[in-house]
């Protein structure tokens, strides 16, 4: 018995968001990490370079993915505004901001391919996993030294 069949057009654009949502976080981790200042500058710039990098890499994932559906991959980019404050805590509320717009994404894919697609279902639930790490890790930068309870935006 074989699996159900995907609505590939269906996937295709919602790999499309996920394409040009990575992309936005490219240039977001990228400017925020060029706009840090003051003692702990060093370390912090490495951690959001790292996540620019990493919004790259995801960003190539999906457009593989995209082309491998017979799709073609957006040229756009995903939402960019921001708050103009660059406070390291306006700064990790707003990418705690896009992280869970980008774990939304990747669920809403998920949905789509659930028991029909089982390549692109690991993939949407490893980047589940992934994007529900990334939000916990700021999650737990924007919280105060000792304080157990999460962070609520």
């Amino acid at each position: 018995m074989s699996e159900p069949s995907i609505a590939t057009d269906d996937v295709v654009a919602v790999l499309n968001q996920i394409l040009e949502a990575e992309l936005a976080g490219v240039v977001r981790y990228t400017h925020y990490s060029l706009m840090v200042f003051g003692y702990g500058r060093i370390p912090i710039v490495k951690w959001l370079r790292g996540q620019a990098d990493e919004s790259l890499l995801h960003a190539q994932q999906a457009g593989e993915y995209i082309t491998a559906l017979g799709g073609h991959p957006s040229l756009g980019i995903g939402k960019l505004l921001e708050s103009e404050k660059h406070d390291i805590g306006a700064i990790l509320r707003e990418a705690l901001e896009h992280e869970q717009a980008a774990l939304a994404l990747y669920r809403e894919l998920l949905k789509l391919v659930a028991d029909r697609d089982i390549m692109l279902e690991e993939y949407a639930r490893t980047m589940i996993a992934q994007e529900t790490l990334h939000s916990s890790e700021v999650n737990k930068m924007l919280r105060m030294p000792g304080d157990l309870v999460p962070f609520a935006m």
